[in-house]
């Protein structure tokens, strides 16, 4: 076998060495099974000839005494799917390999009609010696009535086997196997990866599964039309916009075949035909062609794009860029330069995961800026699913969990013992648990309902929560005093909350998993997400969200209630939250729009918040996953931060970052942090600037239909910002309803947090401050003039006691006409934060002070020394005179009021601070329910 082998291999060299650059041996694969299983017969399918399973020599059926055949008449239109091999228990097929190397695994599945079997309802797994290929599938939950699967298995021995287990009280089946060797440059071992980008290695030791295998603007190819039996769809019900590409075609015989670039890497008919934009009305308006292919969330896609100049006259006439979710691969692609001729094929090949918007894969091609015919193409395409690290194509269940082996031969009477043994065994436990439950029910407190945690409250500790089942008596949940994690669920409470899992309860899918509404016994409404168990976020991601958010308590962030890990189901319980998330309200729905009243007080939400996960805690938080689908709102339209699974503790004291792997979502990640894989709470703040621009402009972050300066929110709203236009690209509802200093202020406000670099963007905390200020600038937009500069330099004066600075070459009092326009804005500032304490409410009297300009007076004292930056952002306007020394006097009920950096406690509970301008830092911070003002003393 292995001399056989050898000499396979030297002809095949000797072959190639003879064979002119002018044309190319066709491959001939040393290992091709065809087989018809269950067929008495040779099936012939596209031009190709299927053999029984029960006459391939070079086949092994183990198991076969549990199979039965099922075959039906011709009025099958697929001579492949009129028999089946119907396994009711696990069954190998083994093949002979006489070439190690990768191999096509080709399974087709029909279910057909068959005496005593419902093929449809079978529920069945498939796996290699070493990959899992198909889990769990059931033509029930397939909207399709034949199924074909291709996989790239790098087989490594002289033999393949292909098991097939059926689920408990279900069968498996197949209809037919093709096993056939690939050539051995066709798929390479290492590709370049994006985002971030850079070398993906180790390829030909995973497992990959085709997904797409498209013919751009050409007809379907089928296993006759290509040297290794591939078939290649139509592309035009993937393209976004159908009216962006027309599809031209040359003869296939002007392809110009290349040593890199063989029949065996495409057959000419892909490279003759392609979607191109040069004719298509919508050229000049330089717009992207774009393919939108769903795929599974949870795996990392192999990426191939076939290109060929088949519409030029001339070299250098075409030059232009390629997109992987709106992330450029290639730029400035000029084929004619690298082919150094028209009409030679090229490929390239990269390594992506998903869209962080969707569950989907876009490919776009646009024509380069600096390129004299604005023009693209694209001739092919292929998408493969790369096996996750439990070395899998369907979950995350590696083989060893889903192959049981057959239990050995053993004497009767050993069973038998056995059986009576272990029966006895489990009879033994069952009694002592009963008397343990029994033991524990007489200390259950009882009458003491469950109730929800508290949104406020020691993130420390946790009272000891119990609770007593009314309809079975027995406890349905445990203290977690000790562990801190919430509310331990049973799976039936979960299934009874969700009338299991109702479809129609459905609030929408992520990730992790599908989220869904639930109503405990109590009545209370609750958000249940249900992991994903083909999820490799999967079991990370439950752990970071329970731990993360058992530690947090805040109005503005998502409550978790409990959770459940039982069966091997992940489901995680928060509060219910009715209004969903923030984007359902900008765009994709028939929801009424928000005022801008409304967007601005959920970001100043949202940014609490945020605020509060960098600097409530013991330990900063850096979110990392910052989306307006990660901020929901409540019946109230209050806003809150959902979803910690990517969370990740900030940096400790003494460093300035966190060195990790980039996560997060595409058209939201911070630049600096993509770059560099060094994570800060600055990296939050960039995702927070993208979600202000989408509250703005109603749009997505990415959207890769859009001419190419539009992509990116964040690059296309910033050039209107720096113009001053911001007004120009808001949503339409908006337009006349804003005021526009409001409107300045959140504009520079988003132009801050999307500074290019970490250290140039604001803390939350001055998001925050700002944010608020461009509320009280909308709120009390109806007593000011509209400025005439489109600033906030001519706020009408609002009355205030006067001010004697120490510095009399600087006036404050009102009614003083000295002073720049700055001062005059400054002035404004302090207007609008003199009206920031309620109507009415008492304030309280400074009992004491050394010497002071100013005192500011502190209302509604916190019960937390929760921090956000409202005395900050105040000390930080401009209208403190370098040349003055003011004294800020605080007046606080509490030494644990506030937080401050500097100033000592007297002893009346008053807080002298010597202000200067080079003393006013962020230092001061307030809880966020704080209200304050000043009085010129």
């Amino acid at each position: 076998m292995k001399l056989l082998r050898c000499v396979s291999l030297v002809l095949a060299v000797i072959l190639s060495v003879f064979m002119g650059h002018g044309s190319w041996a066709l491959f001939t694969p040393v290992d091709n099974f065809l087989i018809a299983c269950g067929s008495s017969q040779n099936v012939t399918f596209f031009g190709q000839t299927y053999v029984p399973d029960s006459v391939q020599s070079s086949l092994a059926l183990k198991g076969l005494g549990n199979s039965v055949v099922a075959t039906s008449n011709s009025s099958i239109p697929l001579p492949i799917c009129r028999s089946a091999r119907i396994f009711s228990s696990t069954t190998s097929y083994k093949f002979d390999v006489e070439h190690e190397g990768r191999h096509w695994v080709r399974l087709h599945f029909y279910p057909l009609p068959s005496a005593g079997h419902n093929l449809t309802s079978a529920t069945f797994t498939v796996v290699t010696e070493n990959f899992v290929l198909l889990n769990n599938f059931t033509f029930k939950n397939y909207n399709g009535s034949y199924l074909f699967k291709e996989f790239a298995i790098n087989v490594t021995s002289d033999n393949l086997a292909l098991t097939f287990i059926p689920s408990n009280n279900s069968i498996a089946f197949v209809n037919a196997i093709e096993v056939v060797s690939i050539p051995d440059q066709l798929l390479p071992d290492q590709a370049l990866a994006l985002s971030p980008s850079a070398p993906f290695s180790g390829l030909s030791g995973l497992a990959l599964e085709t997904v797409y295998r498209l013919n751009m603007g050409g007809p379907l190819l089928t296993a006759q039309n290509d040297t290794l039996g591939r078939t290649w769809a139509k592309d035009e019900k993937y393209l976004h916009v159908n009216s962006s590409a027309v599809n031209v075609s040359v003869s296939p015989a002007t392809i110009k075949y290349t040593a890199s670039a063989t029949s065996d890497t495409a057959p000419n008919w892909v490279y003759a035909t392609a979607q191109t934009m040069g004719d298509s009305n919508v050229a000049n308006l330089n717009f992207n062609i774009t393919w939108v292919l769903p795929v599974d969330p949870n795996f990392t896609y192999f990426i191939r794009v076939h290109f060929c100049d088949i519409v030029s006259i001339s070299l250098n006439s075409l030059v232009f860029n390629v997109y992987i979710n709106a992330n450029i691969a290639l730029g400035s692609l000029d084929l004619s330069t690298l082919a150094g001729s028209l009409d030679v094929p090229y490929y390239r090949d990269f390594v992506s995961n998903s869209s962080g918007e969707s569950d989907t894969l876009t490919i776009s091609v646009g024509p380069d800026p600096n390129a004299d015919v604005p023009n693209a193409i694209l001739n092919g395409l292929e998408i493969m699913k790369i096996s996750n690290e439990a070395r899998s194509l369907d979950g995350i269940s590696p083989v060893e969990t889903l192959l049981v082996l057959p239990p050995k031969k053993r004497r009767t009477g050993i069973i038998v013992g056995s059986v009576v043994g272990a029966s006895a065994a489990l009879l033994l436990i069952a009694l002592c648990y009963c008397c343990l439950v029994v033991r524990r029910s007489k200390t259950t407190h009882q009458g003491h309902p469950w109730l929800p945690l508290p949104l406020y409250g020691n993130s420390l500790t946790m009272t000891k929560m119990s609770t007593t089942s009314q309809k079975s008596g027995t406890a349905s949940c445990i203290s977690l005093a000790s562990c801190n994690l919430g509310r331990l669920f049973g799976f039936q409470e979960i299934m009874e909350a969700t009338n299991k899992f109702d479809e129609s309860l459905l609030l929408g899918v992520g990730g992790f998993g599908r989220v869904y509404k639930g109503t405990l016994e109590d009545g209370t409404n609750v958000a249940v997400k249900r992991g994903n168990p083909r999820s490799e976020q999967g079991l990370a991601e439950f752990r970071t969200e329970i731990e993360m958010l058992s530690k947090l308590r805040h109005r503005h962030l998502v409550s978790l209630i409990g959770y459940c890990d039982e069966r091997s189901e992940m489901v995680l319980v928060y509060e219910y939250m009715a209004n969903g998330p923030l984007r359902s309200h900008l765009y994709g729905t028939d929801l009424p729009p928000l005022s801008w009243k409304q967007r601005l007080e959920i970001c100043i939400g949202a940014a609490r918040g945020l605020h509060y996960l960098h600097t409530g805690a013991a330990q900063s938080i850096i979110h990392r996953d910052v989306k307006t689908t990660n901020i929901l709102l409540d019946e109230n339209f209050v806003a809150k931060v959902a979803d910690f699974g990517l969370s990740k503790a900030g940096p400790a004291i003494d460093q300035t970052h966190v060195s990790t792997a980039v996560k997060g979502s595409f058209g939201y990640l911070d630049p600096e942090y993509f770059r560099r894989q060094q994570l800060t709470e600055k990296s939050d703040v960039y995702s927070f600037g993208v979600v202000l621009m989408e509250v703005l402009c109603t749009r997505p972050a990415l959207n890769p239909v859009l001419p190419r300066e539009q992509v990116n929110i964040a690059e296309w709203a910033m050039t209107w910002q720096k113009k001053g236009m911001l007004d120009q690209i808001m949503d339409s509802n908006l337009v006349g309803k804003v005021n526009s200093a409001s409107l300045k202020k959140f504009g520079e406000t988003a132009e801050k947090c999307l500074a290019e670099h970490g250290v140039d963007r604001p803390s939350m905390g001055d998001v925050l401050w700002n944010l608020e200020y461009a509320l009280q600038l909308e709120e009390t937009s109806s007593a000011l003039m509209e400025p005439e500069d489109n600033s906030t330099n001519h706020i009408p004066d609002i009355p205030l006691t006067p001010l004697e600075p120490f510095d009399n070459s600087v006036s404050m009092i009102e009614g003083v006409n000295s002073g720049t326009d700055d001062d005059a804005e400054d002035a404004a500032t302090s207007a609008v934060f003199s009206q920031l304490t309620p109507d009415g409410e008492k304030l309280q009297e400074a009992q004491s002070a050394e010497r002071s300009d100013v005192i500011l007076y502190l209302s509604s004292p916190p019960t937390t020394g929760i921090a956000t930056p409202g005395l900050a952002g105040f000390l930080k306007s401009s209208w403190w005179s370098t040349s003055s020394s003011h004294v800020i006097v605080l007046v606080a009920s509490t030494e644990t009021d506030l937080s401050l950096r500097y100033g000592p406690w007297t002893k009346e509970k008053v807080i002298v601070v010597p202000c200067k301008k080079k003393m006013l830092h962020s230092h001061f911070v307030f809880s966020d329910d704080f209200h304050f003002l000043f009085k010129c003393v």
